[in-house]
């Protein structure tokens, strides 16, 4: 008989330690958890080829709707994770787990392991797909939060159960992912399309490529396909390897594992090749190898590809017959994005502003009966409206913004003239970001005081 445990937010915040930040860069969960139980599946109803699923593209990351047990939540679809991970369920009044237990496990950064649930037996709903014996784990912490960061809800990530159980077709251009059941599925004929071989390693997936770098020309490299990351390409220094970190460089926070901060360098490559596709300028980060620490195997791993490289195709991923294929996309001439203003931005709660209204109906202020010439005043009134607060979460050193005199906790009211509450995060960041050369006023509040800051856009690398 199961034995099933309603698990209050309260009760596991008792029982956990206080655990660090994961950052963008996802797929640093996924290292040393345990590996997913056999007999677990997603599957179709029966008689059904297919299931279409809108996404959210934000910040280069894929966002898809879960059920969890029958709780409605968000997941980041993330190749580069064996086992669900779930996590920030704050809005959730509970969550129903089964088989809880507690396990040990380490990610990337310079701390200690941590302690977190794992969970057996599982109910997860995506529309029609469903699976009733999901393993997941558990790992909560309000600082563990990818939700300020991407200006939406964010609960969990999942990645190796889906590719695993279905050929998944995901189309960045229009937002839509196709689950195929793989004995069903006859791929399309595309013209143009790369078909690639994936090598599949302890539950993810890894394509062949090449780099140009330095004087170094067509360096194989063997990299993660890493949807969970919001970068374009990592590198793994290598110097027998020719990976080398270019002269133009900038030292940078990549983000924080588990166990930990983990900083490296940014900078860009000549080209990275897959297949006969080749894309100039890829930005790239070189991470710290201390980071990774002595339990972590990497084996011949070079590197990975995330989401703003992978977002240029529209790929299908066939783990039954071990292949990748790639089709170009209107993205894939686009330039790579840099953070040319240096500032980077998160959501921090809410706060009250208060606009001034006009009433509707015109007053007319007179003792006469006959008027003549009059004055006709609009009653006005104040309202309050709750709004999302935006605020400087990190900015560079030497960075245009930081040179001009922003600093981090400066709560951002406009840009440019226009209040940031009316628009989604990204598109704040964007406004930030959008050209070189542009000039950028920034109006923020600090210690109650409101400030106006200017600064000018400029390439990162010249």
């Amino acid at each position: 008989m199961l034995l099933f445990f309603l698990i209050s937010l309260k009760e596991i915040v008792l029982i956990m330690r206080r655990l660090h930040l994961l950052f963008i860069l996802i797929f640093i969960l996924s290292f040393c958890l345990p590996q997913p139980a056999k007999g677990q599946g997603f599957s179709l109803p029966e008689g059904e080829e297919v299931e279409k699923v809108r996404f959210e593209l934000i910040n280069n990351l894929i966002i898809i709707p879960i059920e969890v047990n029958g709780a409605k939540l968000s997941f980041i679809l993330d190749s580069g994770v064996s086992t669900p991970i779930l996590f920030n369920v704050s809005d959730q009044d509970s969550v129903f787990l089964k088989n809880v237990s507690e396990i040990t496990i380490r990610g990337l950064g310079d701390g200690d392991p941590i302690k977190a649930l794992s969970s057996k037996g599982n109910s997860f709903k995506l529309k029609n797909i469903k699976n009733s014996n999901q393993n997941l784990y558990v790992v909560m912490d309000k600082e563990m939060n990818f939700s300020p960061t991407l200006g939406v809800p964010i609960h969990g990530i999942i990645g190796y159960d889906l590719f695993r159980d279905f050929v998944v077709d995901i189309n960045y251009n229009s937002g839509l992912i196709k689950f195929f059941n793989p004995d069903e599925y006859v791929p399309k004929k595309y013209k143009d399309e790369e078909r690639l071989p994936l090598i599949i390693q302890k539950n993810k997936a890894y394509v062949q490529g090449n780099v140009d770098l330095n004087d170094k020309k067509d360096v194989p490299v063997n990299l993660l396909i890493d949807t969970g990351s919001s970068d374009a390409v990592w590198l793994f220094p290598d110097k027998y390897k020719g990976l080398d970190v270019p002269e133009k460089y900038y030292d940078d926070f990549l983000g924080k594992g588990l166990s930990g901060t983990i900083f490296g360098k940014r900078t860009k490559v000549k080209s990275i090749r897959l297949g006969s596709y080749r894309l100039k300028d890829a930005k790239t980060a070189f991470p710290n190898m201390d980071a990774f620490g002595n339990d972590v195997d990497l084996g011949n791993r070079n590197g990975s590809i995330g989401g703003e490289l992978l977002r240029r195709f529209n790929i299908t991923v066939d783990y039954s017959t071990n292949e990748i294929r790639l089709r170009k996309n209107p993205y894939f001439k686009k330039p790579f994005q840099y953070n040319m203003s240096g500032l980077q931005i998160k959501h921090n709660g809410l706060r009250y502003i208060a606009d001034r209204i006009a009433d509707k109906r015109g007053v007319v202020h007179s003792s006469q009966k006959s008027f003549g010439d009059v004055q006709i005043l609009m009653e006005g009134s104040t309202r309050l409206s709750l709004v999302p607060e935006i605020v400087v979460s990190a900015i560079r050193v030497g960075s245009p913004a930081e040179v001009a005199g922003l600093k981090e906790g400066d709560i951002i009211l406009a840009v440019n003239g226009k209040k940031v509450h009316s628009y989604k995060l990204q598109e704040v960041l964007k406004m930030m970001n959008e050209k070189e050369g542009k000039r950028i006023r920034v109006l923020i509040e600090r210690y109650n005081k409101d400030l106006l800051f200017s600064f000018v856009l400029k390439k990162v690398f010249e």
